[in-house]
Protein backbone atom coordinates (compact mmCIF):
# COMPACT_ATOMS: atom_id res chain seq x y z
CA UNK A 1 0.00 0.00 0.00
CA UNK A 2 1.59 2.86 -1.23
CA UNK A 3 -1.52 5.74 -0.19
CA UNK A 4 -3.36 6.77 2.94
CA UNK A 5 -6.50 9.28 2.78
CA UNK A 6 -8.56 11.15 5.26
CA UNK A 7 -12.16 11.06 4.63
CA UNK A 8 -13.83 14.27 6.40
CA UNK A 9 -17.23 14.84 7.01
CA UNK A 10 -19.09 17.57 4.52
CA UNK A 11 -21.26 18.84 7.70
CA UNK A 12 -21.41 20.29 11.27
CA UNK A 13 -18.98 22.26 11.42
CA UNK A 14 -17.60 21.20 8.66
CA UNK A 15 -20.06 23.15 6.57
CA UNK A 16 -17.94 25.65 6.28
CA UNK A 17 -15.78 25.52 3.37
CA UNK A 18 -12.72 27.78 5.14
CA UNK A 19 -12.57 25.19 7.93
CA UNK A 20 -12.43 22.38 5.60
CA UNK A 21 -9.50 24.22 3.51
CA UNK A 22 -7.82 24.72 6.36
CA UNK A 23 -8.16 20.94 7.10
CA UNK A 24 -7.10 19.91 3.64
CA UNK A 25 -3.61 21.85 4.06
CA UNK A 26 -3.51 20.60 7.48
CA UNK A 27 -3.55 17.28 6.10
CA UNK A 28 -1.24 17.81 3.82
CA UNK A 29 1.47 19.31 6.21
CA UNK A 30 0.75 16.08 7.97
CA UNK A 31 1.67 13.94 5.25
CA UNK A 32 -1.08 12.53 4.39
CA UNK A 33 -1.49 11.54 0.32
CA UNK A 34 -5.76 12.50 -0.46
CA UNK A 35 -8.47 14.44 1.31
CA UNK A 36 -11.84 13.42 0.66
CA UNK A 37 -15.37 14.45 1.88
CA UNK A 38 -18.63 12.70 2.36
CA UNK A 39 -21.31 13.60 -0.20
CA UNK A 40 -24.76 14.59 1.28
CA UNK A 41 -27.76 16.99 0.41
CA UNK A 42 -28.43 17.05 4.16
CA UNK A 43 -25.72 15.29 6.27
CA UNK A 44 -27.07 12.90 8.48
CA UNK A 45 -25.02 13.59 11.98
CA UNK A 46 -27.48 15.15 13.68
CA UNK A 47 -31.17 17.08 12.47
CA UNK A 48 -31.64 19.61 9.85
CA UNK A 49 -27.71 19.25 10.21
CA UNK A 50 -25.83 22.23 8.22
CA UNK A 51 -24.12 21.12 5.09
CA UNK A 52 -21.30 22.13 2.14
CA UNK A 53 -21.97 21.51 -1.24
CA UNK A 54 -18.48 19.25 -1.29
CA UNK A 55 -17.87 20.89 -5.04
CA UNK A 56 -17.06 24.11 -3.69
CA UNK A 57 -15.78 23.05 -0.69
CA UNK A 58 -13.31 20.85 -2.47
CA UNK A 59 -12.66 23.85 -4.95
CA UNK A 60 -11.40 25.63 -1.48
CA UNK A 61 -9.32 22.69 -0.32
CA UNK A 62 -7.61 22.55 -3.96
CA UNK A 63 -7.06 26.82 -3.41
CA UNK A 64 -5.56 25.52 -0.32
CA UNK A 65 -3.36 22.76 -0.98
CA UNK A 66 -0.64 21.21 -3.69
CA UNK A 67 -0.05 17.57 -3.74
CA UNK A 68 -3.03 15.75 -1.63
CA UNK A 69 -5.56 13.74 -4.08
CA UNK A 70 -9.23 15.78 -4.02
CA UNK A 71 -12.42 13.79 -4.22
CA UNK A 72 -15.67 12.41 -2.80
CA UNK A 73 -16.03 9.02 -0.85
CA UNK A 74 -18.72 9.13 -3.07
CA UNK A 75 -21.10 10.96 -4.63
CA UNK A 76 -24.48 9.03 -5.38
CA UNK A 77 -24.90 8.88 -9.41
CA UNK A 78 -28.98 9.30 -9.53
CA UNK A 79 -28.60 13.19 -7.61
CA UNK A 80 -26.50 14.72 -10.58
CA UNK A 81 -27.44 14.87 -14.26
CA UNK A 82 -23.72 13.29 -16.13
CA UNK A 83 -22.67 16.49 -18.18
CA UNK A 84 -23.49 19.14 -15.11
CA UNK A 85 -21.27 16.52 -12.86
CA UNK A 86 -18.55 16.38 -15.57
CA UNK A 87 -18.46 20.00 -15.93
CA UNK A 88 -18.05 20.75 -12.02
CA UNK A 89 -14.80 18.11 -12.04
CA UNK A 90 -13.32 18.91 -15.09
CA UNK A 91 -12.87 22.79 -13.86
CA UNK A 92 -12.17 21.25 -10.40
CA UNK A 93 -9.14 19.52 -12.08
CA UNK A 94 -7.78 22.28 -13.92
CA UNK A 95 -7.78 24.42 -10.70
CA UNK A 96 -6.41 21.40 -9.14
CA UNK A 97 -3.66 20.44 -11.53
CA UNK A 98 -4.80 16.88 -11.65
CA UNK A 99 -5.47 15.88 -8.92
CA UNK A 100 -8.72 14.62 -8.57
CA UNK A 101 -10.64 11.82 -7.82
CA UNK A 102 -14.18 10.81 -8.59
CA UNK A 103 -15.98 8.43 -5.87
CA UNK A 104 -19.17 7.37 -7.71
CA UNK A 105 -22.25 4.79 -6.27
CA UNK A 106 -25.58 4.21 -6.61
CA UNK A 107 -26.00 5.76 -3.12
CA UNK A 108 -26.28 4.93 0.02
CA UNK A 109 -29.38 2.92 1.00
CA UNK A 110 -29.34 4.91 4.37
CA UNK A 111 -29.57 8.40 2.70
CA UNK A 112 -32.93 9.73 3.33
CA UNK A 113 -32.35 12.94 0.86
CA UNK A 114 -33.41 10.71 -2.13
CA UNK A 115 -37.08 10.62 0.19
CA UNK A 116 -37.13 14.09 0.63
CA UNK A 117 -35.80 15.96 -2.34
CA UNK A 118 -38.42 13.44 -4.62
CA UNK A 119 -35.23 11.95 -6.28
CA UNK A 120 -34.99 8.60 -7.48
CA UNK A 121 -35.27 5.68 -4.47
CA UNK A 122 -35.47 2.69 -6.44
CA UNK A 123 -32.20 1.67 -5.95
CA UNK A 124 -32.29 -0.56 -9.82
CA UNK A 125 -33.52 2.29 -11.03
CA UNK A 126 -30.22 4.39 -9.57
CA UNK A 127 -28.20 1.56 -10.79
CA UNK A 128 -29.45 1.83 -14.30
CA UNK A 129 -28.48 6.18 -14.04
CA UNK A 130 -25.46 5.77 -12.69
CA UNK A 131 -24.41 2.98 -15.61
CA UNK A 132 -25.41 5.64 -17.78
CA UNK A 133 -23.81 8.45 -15.74
CA UNK A 134 -20.19 6.88 -15.70
CA UNK A 135 -20.75 6.01 -19.79
CA UNK A 136 -21.02 9.79 -20.29
CA UNK A 137 -18.33 10.76 -18.35
CA UNK A 138 -16.11 8.55 -19.56
CA UNK A 139 -16.85 9.83 -22.91
CA UNK A 140 -17.00 13.97 -21.95
CA UNK A 141 -13.52 13.50 -20.21
CA UNK A 142 -12.11 11.96 -22.86
CA UNK A 143 -12.32 14.92 -24.79
CA UNK A 144 -13.06 14.32 -28.01
CA UNK A 145 -16.63 14.79 -29.88
CA UNK A 146 -19.15 12.57 -28.15
CA UNK A 147 -22.89 10.98 -28.36
CA UNK A 148 -24.79 9.09 -26.09
CA UNK A 149 -28.32 7.56 -26.37
CA UNK A 150 -29.75 5.35 -23.24
CA UNK A 151 -32.65 5.00 -21.47
CA UNK A 152 -32.52 7.82 -19.12
CA UNK A 153 -29.89 10.56 -21.03
CA UNK A 154 -29.01 11.58 -24.60
CA UNK A 155 -26.29 13.42 -25.37
CA UNK A 156 -25.45 14.93 -29.06
CA UNK A 157 -22.09 15.36 -30.55
CA UNK A 158 -20.73 17.19 -27.57
CA UNK A 159 -16.86 18.45 -27.06
CA UNK A 160 -16.07 18.72 -23.38
CA UNK A 161 -13.35 21.21 -23.16
CA UNK A 162 -11.09 21.66 -21.86
CA UNK A 163 -10.76 18.23 -20.67
CA UNK A 164 -9.39 17.21 -17.77
CA UNK A 165 -6.09 16.20 -17.00
CA UNK A 166 -7.28 12.74 -15.75
CA UNK A 167 -9.65 11.74 -13.55
CA UNK A 168 -9.52 8.28 -12.03
CA UNK A 169 -13.44 7.08 -10.94
CA UNK A 170 -13.66 4.78 -8.00
CA UNK A 171 -16.54 2.92 -7.54
CA UNK A 172 -18.50 2.78 -3.92
CA UNK A 173 -20.69 -0.10 -3.08
CA UNK A 174 -21.33 -2.74 -0.78
CA UNK A 175 -19.58 -5.93 -0.52
CA UNK A 176 -19.97 -8.79 -0.85
CA UNK A 177 -21.94 -8.52 -4.03
CA UNK A 178 -21.76 -8.96 -7.47
CA UNK A 179 -22.85 -5.27 -8.84
CA UNK A 180 -20.54 -3.24 -7.25
CA UNK A 181 -17.39 -4.67 -8.45
CA UNK A 182 -18.38 -5.71 -11.36
CA UNK A 183 -19.11 -2.10 -11.77
CA UNK A 184 -15.66 -0.87 -10.62
CA UNK A 185 -13.39 -2.97 -12.86
CA UNK A 186 -14.78 -0.99 -15.55
CA UNK A 187 -12.98 1.81 -14.14
CA UNK A 188 -10.28 2.32 -11.81
CA UNK A 189 -10.86 1.77 -8.42
CA UNK A 190 -13.54 -0.01 -5.71
CA UNK A 191 -14.41 1.70 -2.18
CA UNK A 192 -16.06 -1.44 -0.76
CA UNK A 193 -18.51 -0.80 1.92
CA UNK A 194 -19.08 -4.03 3.84
CA UNK A 195 -23.04 -4.81 3.69
CA UNK A 196 -24.74 -6.84 6.19
CA UNK A 197 -28.03 -6.82 4.04
CA UNK A 198 -29.25 -5.28 1.27
CA UNK A 199 -30.27 -2.17 2.92
CA UNK A 200 -28.09 -1.07 5.44
CA UNK A 201 -24.09 -1.28 5.57
CA UNK A 202 -22.34 -2.78 8.12
CA UNK A 203 -20.87 -1.70 11.46
CA UNK A 204 -17.93 -0.13 11.25
CA UNK A 205 -15.98 -3.20 13.57
CA UNK A 206 -17.56 -5.40 10.29
CA UNK A 207 -14.79 -4.22 8.43
CA UNK A 208 -12.74 -5.79 5.54
CA UNK A 209 -10.59 -8.62 6.05
CA UNK A 210 -7.21 -9.66 4.38
CA UNK A 211 -8.91 -12.65 2.83
CA UNK A 212 -12.11 -10.20 1.51
CA UNK A 213 -9.38 -7.81 0.18
CA UNK A 214 -7.53 -10.65 -2.14
CA UNK A 215 -11.24 -12.08 -3.06
CA UNK A 216 -12.14 -8.73 -4.30
CA UNK A 217 -8.85 -8.64 -6.19
CA UNK A 218 -9.49 -12.19 -7.74
CA UNK A 219 -13.04 -10.45 -9.15
CA UNK A 220 -11.25 -8.14 -10.16
CA UNK A 221 -9.21 -9.23 -12.14
CA UNK A 222 -11.53 -12.29 -13.47
CA UNK A 223 -13.59 -9.36 -15.09
CA UNK A 224 -10.14 -6.97 -17.00
CA UNK A 225 -7.32 -9.27 -16.78
CA UNK A 226 -5.08 -7.37 -14.02
CA UNK A 227 -5.09 -5.48 -11.19
CA UNK A 228 -2.33 -3.22 -13.04
CA UNK A 229 -3.27 0.81 -11.99
CA UNK A 230 -6.39 -0.63 -10.48
CA UNK A 231 -7.12 1.59 -6.80
CA UNK A 232 -8.72 -1.08 -4.01
CA UNK A 233 -9.77 1.12 -1.20
CA UNK A 234 -10.02 -0.19 2.53
CA UNK A 235 -10.77 1.04 5.50
CA UNK A 236 -13.83 3.93 5.57
CA UNK A 237 -13.60 4.06 9.91
CA UNK A 238 -12.11 6.46 12.71
CA UNK A 239 -8.83 5.30 14.24
CA UNK A 240 -8.04 2.49 16.68
CA UNK A 241 -7.08 3.37 19.87
CA UNK A 242 -4.33 0.67 19.88
CA UNK A 243 -2.00 2.29 17.17
CA UNK A 244 -0.18 -0.64 17.11
CA UNK A 245 -3.35 -3.49 16.53
CA UNK A 246 -4.24 -0.53 13.44
CA UNK A 247 -0.93 -0.79 12.37
CA UNK A 248 -0.76 -4.36 12.02
CA UNK A 249 -3.82 -4.40 10.25
CA UNK A 250 -3.38 -1.84 7.84
CA UNK A 251 0.09 -4.03 6.98
CA UNK A 252 -2.09 -6.96 6.82
CA UNK A 253 -4.81 -5.33 4.13
CA UNK A 254 -2.04 -4.03 1.97
CA UNK A 255 -0.21 -7.18 1.66
CA UNK A 256 -2.79 -8.63 0.17
CA UNK A 257 -3.26 -5.84 -2.19
CA UNK A 258 -5.12 -3.12 -0.94
CA UNK A 259 -3.45 0.62 -2.50
CA UNK A 260 -5.31 2.96 -0.21
CA UNK A 261 -5.98 2.85 3.39
CA UNK A 262 -9.00 5.70 4.05
CA UNK A 263 -9.48 7.17 7.57
CA UNK A 264 -12.79 8.84 8.35
CA UNK A 265 -12.50 11.59 10.71
CA UNK A 266 -16.01 11.54 12.37
CA UNK A 267 -17.85 15.19 12.83
CA UNK A 268 -16.62 17.13 15.88
CA UNK A 269 -15.52 20.62 17.20
CA UNK A 270 -13.31 22.44 14.73
CA UNK A 271 -10.17 22.24 17.34
CA UNK A 272 -10.66 18.30 17.54
CA UNK A 273 -11.25 18.11 13.66
CA UNK A 274 -7.76 20.09 13.37
CA UNK A 275 -6.13 18.06 15.94
CA UNK A 276 -7.09 14.61 14.11
CA UNK A 277 -5.73 15.59 10.80
CA UNK A 278 -2.68 17.07 11.79
CA UNK A 279 -2.10 13.04 13.16
CA UNK A 280 0.67 11.96 10.34
CA UNK A 281 -0.73 8.43 8.94
CA UNK A 282 -0.25 5.13 10.62
CA UNK A 283 2.24 3.31 7.81
CA UNK A 284 3.22 0.28 8.38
Amino acid sequence: MTSFGLELPCGAACADPRLLAELARRAEDAGWDGVFLEDYLVYNAEPDCPTADVWVALAAMAGATSSVRLGTTVTGGARHLPWELARRVSTLDQLSGGRVVLGLGVGDPNDDAYRRFGGVSDPRTRAGLLDESLQILVGLFAGERFSFAGAHFRVDDVLFQPAPVRVPIWIGGGWPGKAAVGRAARHDGFLPYRRSSADRYADAEEELSAADVAEILDKVRAHRGSVEGFDLVVGGRRRRADWSAERLHVATVAEAGATWWMEWVPPGPADEMRAAVSQPPLRP
